[in-house]
């Protein structure tokens, strides 16, 4: 009995010693409710609303509630595209801002619930949370802070009314995975009649700190976006283009959204002290709402690849607009795009050249932290080094020469964002290749580069806030090139 306790001591001490302590987060880290919005990565926005049936883009606030009559609306279609075409989500305009409500606010009589559709007992926001919970999606929503059809925009007033839809939205529709507030703030408008311009002070008039607490306090595991978070931020541009050197980190403190920050959006900040990182908004076709002229215009599957590189490929999530048309079906035409996109998207990622092949690398932290961990397929491990060291390699060697062009990395960000400086090479005949030069990396960035025939290929770690924490390193040879 002796012998087999001090047996067990022996293994138990053996392996307590063998076991090397995490490094430490570094600077901001996310929230779990960012992190599961990481995790997303590309998800369908909806623009419907009266501006469908009048052929505009920002309706006036003036709109008849009959003008909105959609003659075959159908949510579970849109559920399926999205779910087809690979998305995680949908966000809905529940009022843009001319308004309208597509669901019958107990606030304002300019909503469904005075339209022609089913007789004013419709509610868009019902059928969708329904859809949505049928096709294992999430469900976002985007009320506009600006109202051209209110009466009382411009004054205090107006915030209770405004929360108070908001508190419908946040306790009628189930679960929200983010909350969109748009910038634009105030200008020419209805506003019950008056027909005048009113212009607010976007810094202090809407008391977006309290706002704020009413999400918290009614859906805790939402994300709020905005020009300035406080979650997740804008990109700065409507074309799909993330920044290559993007920084999931914010100096937000004095930022407010419709403010002039578009300039720095893309990059973040460097030395941010909070962790807001950015989302890609951008259409389908080249307005947000549907307009009949335009079904000649939509995206082709190509160009919907390209967005995706620089967006989820540039370390942001891809929030793609997919306008309903006036039945209230999304179009033929965006349908068969998504689609083909979908499938190309399938190609260019097939074979991970990676996986299970031997990882090494040029220090490693100890037990626990190898560099096998890159290419496990497990995104809670990851490859790191001492705390004292913030550079080193990490190779991939397919044992063969290999065809190779594409290239996945990520970092474990529950650590925090690290890497500022990186590079890629291929040993190719004998000698490293240079192919790739970068800067940030973050949840996740793809880089493209020509097709090379390798035997190995290096990531360099070349500058790092502190030791590197890479979880996921893949490779790939997608078609073409």
């Amino acid at each position: 009995m002796k012998k087999y306790l001090t047996l067990i001591f022996s293994v138990f001490f053996l392996s307590s010693c063998s076991r090397v302590k995490p490094p430490e987060p570094f600077g901001p880290v996310p929230s779990g409710r960012q992190l599961a919005w990481h995790e997303l990565e590309y998800y369908m926005f909806v623009h419907f609303i009266v501006n469908t049936f009048t052929d505009k883009e920002w309706g006036f606030g003036d709109e008849e509630e009959s003008v909105f009559n959609p003659t075959d609306l159908d949510c579970r279609q849109w559920a399926k595209v999205a779910k087809d075409a690979g998305m995680k989500g949908i966000i809905i305009t529940a009022k843009h801002h001319d308004g309208f409500c597509l669901w019958p606010s107990k606030y304002t009589s300019h909503s469904v619930k005075n339209s022609s559709w089913k007789d004013g007992k419709g509610d868009v926001l019902k059928e969708l949370r329904s859809a949505c919970d049928e096709y294992n999606l999430k469900l976002g929503i985007y009320l506009s802070p600006w109202d051209r059809n209110n009466a009382s925009y411009g004054s205090p007033e107006y915030l209770t009314y405004y929360r108070n839809q908001l508190r419908e939205l946040l306790t009628e529709y189930g679960d929200i995975f983010e909350v969109w507030f748009d910038g634009a703030n105030g200008g020419d408008g209805y506003y019950g009649g008056t027909k005048e311009a009113r212009k607010i002070d976007n810094k202090t008039y809407y008391d977006w700190t309290n706002t704020h607490k009413i999400v918290r306090e009614l859906q805790p595991f939402a994300v709020m976006f905005s020009d300035a978070g406080p979650d997740i931020r804008w990109v700065g541009n409507e074309s799909g283009m993330g920044s290559q050197t993007n920084w999931c980190l914010l100096n937000k403190d004095s930022m407010y959204p419709g403010g002039d920050f578009a300039g720095i959006l893309g990059e973040g900040h460097e030395d941010g002290k909070y962790w807001v990182p950015a989302e890609v908004d951008v259409s389908i076709r080249p307005g947000w709402f549907y307009h009949q002229n335009q079904d000649s215009l939509v995206r082709s599957p190509e160009n919907l690849m390209e967005l995706y590189y620089s967006s989820v490929g540039r370390n942001s999530s891809l929030l793609l607009n997919v306008p309903p048309d006036r039945r209230g079906l999304l179009h033929e035409n965006d349908i068969k795009s998504l689609l083909e996109f979908r499938e190309l998207l399938k190609k260019e990622f097939a074979t991970d050249l990676a996986k299970e092949n031997i990882a090494t690398a040029s220090a490693t932290r100890g037990g626990g932290y190898e560099a096998s961990n890159v290419n496990d397929g497990n995104p809670e491990t990851y490859w790191t080094t001492k705390d004292s060291q913030t550079t080193g390699d990490l190779i991939i060697d397919f044992g063969k020469e290999t065809e190779v062009n594409r290239i996945v990395i990520q970092e474990f960000i529950k650590l925090g964002q690290r890497v500022q400086e990186f590079k890629v090479s291929a040993l190719s005949n004998g000698n490293w290749q240079n192919l790739i030069d970068g800067t940030t990396i973050g949840h996740k960035i793809i880089r493209k580069f020509p097709v090379i025939k390798a035997t190995k290929i290096k990531l360099t770690i070349c500058k790092s806030k502190a030791c590197p924490v890479i979880s996921n390193l893949e490779l790939y040879r997608a078609p073409g090139l």
